[in-house]
């Protein structure tokens, strides 16, 4: 987990600003998005093949393109 050391006469809005900015770039914010909800295996084989399925249209649009 980040920390980060308040300075002297720092606002505590600033400091946590920086604290959250700290969160986010070490994906700590992604992961807790990431584990908030329950996935059912079905459910995440589904995401997945779709994703695999975007992916693959975005490269054949691309290299019709290309040609």
């Amino acid at each position: 987990m980040p920390h980060i050391k308040i300075r002297e006469g720092e606002p505590f809005e600033r400091a946590f600003k920086r604290f959250t900015k700290a969160c986010e770039k070490c994906g700590l914010m992604a992961e807790i998005r990431k584990h908030q909800r329950y996935m059912k295996p079905s459910e995440a084989r589904k995401r997945k093949s779709a994703a695999a399925r975007r992916k693959w249209k975005k490269m054949m649009r691309f290299q019709r393109n290309m040609s």
